[in-house]
């Protein structure tokens, strides 16, 4: 399958475009000169200049719009469809992080709830060909079968966070059930690599080590019986959303939802030493990690685990970049952007 969409002289909407995935997604659509409408309210959840230098690259592009709002203003989304009328629509923007979601629910609810609700409002009285969101592999909550299966029970959340997803994949459902929506909902599973999010682990290690610190491991020192991550790099997110898009569900109920994840979980320490490896080379010395071994953080899971098996019979994409290959990626990004071998 051409992994470029075919929507001639039509308009993307993409949500949260200057997060870490609406970036990359709104960058790669950009570069086949599609037209896209990046809405984000900028927030202050992670460094802000971040997001300002992913926008920055974004406004090079001379098909990209960006508007600064935020979803959960009812009247700004109204405005916002009827003035450039998409027809194609990648919700994106969320309050992202589990453990953030126990010291903050009001703004899970605000943005996760109100604010897709507001985009499905949008999407029944302004129609769309397609209407694609982002959920999350925190849906699976503690399952014990692996890998996770889009047909598994989902009704037993460990967080906050994990329930709004939850709830956008019933209200996205119901949507499509009253007013044919064409949806998709997308179980992302723990994204890495360049201009990623400061708060995932990975590039927090990172930001740790440079400034002197210990990294904290939620996994109670256990080795034996350490935590299992689906790592997916940022490439294979994109490949496997830009191919969906082409393939809006045809059924009564046009809705559906896909894993996109690496179908290969790695222990998270194994991951931690990968990381030191990729670093060592990025900065040509070796790296080792000050360790310190914390509880396992509340709504936290063990294992995260995609089966793939739907997103590759759907349109033939497994992700399959390697740990060592997306950490050596990342590795030098970081230390290039952030001018590390130039700081002692």
């Amino acid at each position: 399958m051409n992994s470029k969409p075919t929507y001639p002289n039509k308009t993307f909407l993409i949500t949260g475009a200057a997060g870490f995935i609406g970036f990359f997604l709104s960058k790669s659509l950009l570069s086949q000169d599609y037209i896209i409408v990046g809405i984000d309210n900028l927030n202050d959840y992670y460094d802000v200049k971040l997001k300002y230098a992913r926008l920055e690259i974004l406004s090079q592009y001379h098909t990209f719009t960006f508007i600064k709002g935020d979803i959960s203003n009812k009247q700004f989304i109204t405005d916002i469809f009827e003035e450039y009328k998409p027809n194609i629509v990648i919700n994106l923007a969320a309050q992202a992080g589990v453990r953030y979601s126990l010291e903050n629910p009001d703004i899970y609810i605000q943005s996760n709830i109100i604010g897709f609700y507001n985009i499905l409002e949008a999407c029944r009285y302004n129609p769309v060909d397609h209407l694609l969101y982002a959920s999350s592999s925190s849906v699976y909550g503690s399952n014990k079968k692996v890998p996770f299966e889009e047909s598994d029970f989902v009704d037993n959340p460990n967080s906050l966070y994990a329930a709004t997803k939850k709830s956008n994949e019933l209200m996205a459902y119901t949507y499509s059930n009253l007013y044919k929506i064409p949806a998709t909902g997308l179980r992302f599973f723990t994204v890495y690599g360049p201009y990623g999010r400061p708060d995932m682990a990975y590039f927090n290690f990172t930001n740790q080590y440079f400034k002197g610190e210990p990294i904290k491991i939620y996994n109670n020192g256990d080795i034996k019986n350490d935590l299992y991550r689906d790592f997916t790099y940022i490439e294979d997110i994109i490949e496997g959303i830009v191919r969906l898009i082409q393939v809006p569900s045809k059924e009564a109920i046009p809705h559906r939802i896909f894993n996109i994840g690496n179908n290969k979980p790695e222990k998270l320490m194994v991951f931690i030493e990968t990381l030191e490896t990729a670093l060592s080379c990025a900065l040509g010395k070796k790296v080792i990690f000050a360790k310190r071994f914390e509880p396992i953080a509340p709504g936290d899971v063990s294992t995260t685990y995609a089966s793939t098996n739907l997103l590759q019979d759907v349109v033939g994409f497994i992700p399959r970049t390697s740990i060592e290959e997306g950490l050596e990626l990342f590795a030098k990004w970081y230390v290039d952007h952030y001018n590390m071998k130039t700081k002692k």
